[in-house]
């Protein structure tokens, strides 16, 4: 009774924390930087995102999370036991943590993260399921008899599900996402102008100046992008058109796309109409990028809406499971 519930949802580019009865307390980037002298963590969150490409060679900083699962257990382990400290500081009694997965996580993943969050000091661990968590972060009403489309696009994996009766009737889970989009740009700047650019950089043009409806991208705005070249090694500078950088994003688009009709080519005809009349519901930090739901309502012939702050949706919805952790209990058996 005395124990705190925690909520993380611990993504591949954010991670989000919640305590019960405080609210989201936590934003951070999913980045560690530690150091290969003593094997000590250096920093955490943003601090460490602001190393990146910037480290001299004693200090690693990375990404221990890959397409939504753990890639580096021992820096998640140490990365989970910062957000537990941070949040709830120093306690006597371990808490109870609700941790996000993705719908495809295999056993040995999901079995990663649960040995990650007992290490880290958790007296109990609770897998959820993202999609169910941002269904309910969006405040869609899945216990209804009728269906409800989430399309939650985080920065490794894009999963997208119709929900009916408080259950995942069609799902579908790809990895791809915000960190692919990122590649593409990478990709196509060494292919089409012999120019290399960090992961900051990339990142920086997906979110500020790439569309992905290319109807909508303007056709003569530019974008100064700086880096170095390939052939002489020198740092250089180079004007890039913005439509030229939006088509260069449209084949990890299409994989998100491929995600989404899927999961509507399964399900029964009356959930089609269901979804048809409602539409879906964008969560997850790639359903950020401008433009992404225009993409999506022109392609699947069905509206398509940003959740109210779709990056938070998933570590709302886990958040609202903590409020409501008896209701939880009895409906998962657990």
């Amino acid at each position: 009774m005395w124990s705190k519930r925690i909520c993380i949802d611990l993504g591949t580019a954010n991670s989000l924390v919640y305590v019960e009865k405080k609210g989201i307390v936590l934003t951070e980037p999913t980045v560690v930087a530690y150091s290969l002298m003593d094997k000590k963590i250096v920093a955490v969150g943003t601090e460490a995102r602001d190393m990146i490409g910037r480290t001299p060679g004693t200090i690693v900083a990375s990404r221990p999370m890959k397409d939504g699962v753990i890639a580096q257990y021992t820096v998640t382990r140490a990365m989970i036991k910062y957000f537990l400290t941070k949040a709830v500081g120093f306690s006597l009694v371990k808490p109870d943590v609700l941790i996000s997965i993705p719908g495809g996580a295999t056993q040995v993943e999901r079995r990663a993260v649960f040995n990650a969050c007992m290490a880290a000091g958790a007296r109990a661990t609770y897998l959820i399921e993202e999609p169910l968590a941002a269904a309910i972060g969006a405040r869609l009403s899945i216990a209804a008899p009728s269906g409800s489309m989430i399309i939650n696009i985080g920065g490794g994996t894009t999963e997208a599900a119709v929900i009916s009766l408080g259950e995942l009737v069609s799902y579908k889970s790809e990895r791809i996402g915000g960190n692919k989009i990122d590649e593409a740009i990478n990709i196509y700047l060494r292919k089409k102008h012999s120019l290399i650019v960090g992961e900051r950089t990339a990142e920086d043009l997906k979110i500020n100046h790439a569309h992905a409806f290319l109807k909508e991208s303007p056709e003569d705005a530019t974008v100064e992008v700086k880096g170095r070249d390939m052939r002489t090694g020198l740092p250089r500078s180079i004007e890039l058109n913005e439509r030229e950088l939006s088509q260069s994003i449209q084949r990890p688009l299409r994989g998100i796309l491929y995600t989404a009709k899927k999961v509507l080519e399964d399900i029964p005809p009356e959930l089609s109409a269901d979804i048809v009349e409602k539409g879906a519901i964008l969560s997850g930090g790639t359903a950020l990028l401008k433009g992404i739901d225009m993409f999506l309502s022109d392609e699947l012939n069905i509206p398509c809406f940003l959740a109210e702050d779709p990056l938070s949706c998933v570590i709302r919805g886990l958040g609202m499971i903590a409020e409501n952790f008896s209701l939880y209990k009895a409906a998962s058996g657990n």
